[in-house]
């Protein structure tokens, strides 16, 4: 006789009768600590009572487990995890070790593969949040390998940059030596971070501050913030995925820098593949407003405003070779900015081709945009349904006039079936050539297809539908952003054929991220 009570105080308990009195009294009392959260919802026993798994307020599951000598003791076990509202933006990091995502449950999560050290079998959990934030995040870019930014709906930009404690933790968790992560700077590196009582940005919690709580006398009490302590981060040594309350506190990233220059919420954000250029974009329904910002990542200053679009700009793609920059927007154009040499305040970009009223493909709002790995073509996928490959933007003739006619669409217009919100661009070909160029769509489906220039005149057969992604496979709403790993094998395997796999990163208004593994031969 056993009852399972959970509650908003934080705390899940098990409760059995006295044998003597009959009175039922606490036997056990599980629960979170630390974060904003509210407590629990709901809870239930597993069919042999040896386990317990409780509903939180943040979406998170908890799971505890009964020690098999003591029975009194109960120790948390890993758990899935994942968003609780829906996905905004996902990315690979540069090696493709992690992903990244962002959501407007108002939190940034890092889903990494875990190698266990018997079992060969890589499975994903997320191992760090690295930012829980007070507003709804929209978007981010990875700066690098260990440092990101991202947008929310609030219109700075906030970058964040791994401490210590993280790096050492996924070098357990992932099997990567730390050799191979951390090659500079990581004696300087802070040990986590923290946030303050009613503060929005992560503060760096360095090796010396860990646990230092000011002396207690009569003076020192009577002030505000000593009545409310600071949470101190706890560093802990992970050798598996944490608990989410491990997570909520404990694997925060500190902020090391906000970007401001927008009038209005965030809308997307992207670095270059060099990691010396941000550029950013806001919710804008006037033109001085719509402008791409430019910001360097080496003082976090900003570099130059793009201004040409009308309405907001959707997304914002630097070319792989770094010459170019791509905006689409919600003005139904789309803009290509060149860099010019370098002067002295960092690259500056000028607009070399877009269109307008007359030679504008779409119809509607372009939702999402791509480049193909050699910088030649971009793809561009719009409510109207359509997915288009432009270019050629390496020809290297091009003078400033004439760049305007020589980019049209090289492609016969793509009808996907419904509005296209998401389109990626694999960076590895198919053996035989052709470019892989994934769609997302309104409905949650996500279509692959390869494509390949054919001729002058785009022919006909040059689409080609490889594979449907079936509905129990894809999302239910919304696909918002579709990332490839940059090069070929599977994250977390030593794969002798690993130039068989390559790996797609998506995620959707449904509230889930998913990882589909694509065999390339089969395309």
């Amino acid at each position: 006789m056993r009852i399972l009570s959970a509650s908003m105080d934080k705390t899940v308990i098990i409760w059995e009768p006295d044998k003597e009195s009959g009175v039922w009294l606490e036997q056990v009392r599980v629960g979170e600590v630390g974060g904003n959260t509210l407590g629990f919802f709901d809870c239930q026993f597993s069919p042999d009572g040896s386990m317990i798994v409780a509903h939180a307020f943040h979406g998170a599951l908890h799971l505890w487990k009964q020690a098999t000598v003591n029975k009194k003791e109960w120790t948390p076990e890993v758990m899935i995890s994942g968003h609780f509202n829906s996905v905004e933006d996902v990315q690979w990091d540069p090696e493709g070790e992690f992903i990244i995502s962002v959501s407007f449950d108002q939190t940034t999560r890092l889903f990494a593969p875990w190698k266990r050290k018997e079992e060969t079998e890589v499975t994903w959990h997320e191992i760090a949040r690295p930012q829980v934030h007070g507003y709804d995040l929209r978007c981010l870019a990875m700066i690098g390998r260990f440092e990101f930014v991202s947008g929310a709906d609030e219109k700075v930009l906030r970058v964040f940059r791994a401490p210590k404690n993280f790096i050492e933790n996924f070098s357990n968790i992932t099997g990567i030596p730390m050799e191979k992560l951390c090659s500079h700077q990581s004696s300087d590196l802070p040990e986590g971070a923290t946030v303050p009582a009613l503060g929005l940005s992560n503060k760096a919690v360095f090796e010396g501050d860990m646990g230092v709580q000011p002396e207690e006398d009569e003076e020192s009490l009577n002030t505000i913030s000593n009545q409310y302590p600071e949470i101190y981060f706890q560093p802990l040594i992970l050798t598996e995925p944490p608990p989410e309350d491990h997570l909520l506190q404990n694997t925060l990233w500190p902020e090391i820098q906000k970007l401001y220059g927008h009038g209005y919420e965030i809308f997307c954000v992207a670095c270059n593949n060099s990691n010396t250029v941000i550029a950013s974009a806001c919710k804008a329904s006037k033109k001085e407003h719509a402008a791409i910002i430019l910001w360097s990542t080496a003082s976090w200053k900003k570099l130059q405003s793009l201004s040409f679009h009308n309405l907001t700009v959707t997304q914002l793609a630097f070319s792989p070779d770094d010459r170019f920059l791509l905006a689409v927007s919600r003005d139904r154009n789309w803009s290509l900015w060149r860099k010019q040499d370098s002067s002295e305040s960092g690259p500056v970009f000028t607009c070399c081709a877009y269109t307008d009223k007359n030679t504008a493909v779409h119809s509607r709002i372009i939702w999402s945009c791509d480049w193909t790995p050699d910088s030649k073509y971009f793809v561009t996928g719009s409510r109207d349904k359509k997915v288009i490959i432009w270019g050629q933007c390496d020809l290297s003739v091009i003078t400033e006039g004439s760049m305007l006619d020589s980019i049209k669409p090289c492609s016969t217009v793509l009808d996907a079936g419904d509005s296209v919100t998401a389109v990626g661009i694999s960076r590895v070909l198919t053996p035989d050539g052709r470019y892989i160029v994934a769609g997302g769509l309104e409905n949650g489906k996500i279509i692959l297809y390869t494509w390949k220039q054919s001729g002058k005149e785009p022919a006909l057969a040059d689409w080609t539908t490889s594979v449907e992604i079936d509905n129990s496979q894809s999302h239910a709403l919304a696909v918002k952003r579709l990332c490839w790993r940059h090069h070929a094998g599977r994250a977390g395997h030593n794969d002798e054929n690993s130039t068989k796999w390559l790996q797609l990163a998506s995620c959707g208004a449904d509230h889930c991220v998913k990882i589909f593994n694509v065999n390339r031969f089969a395309l």
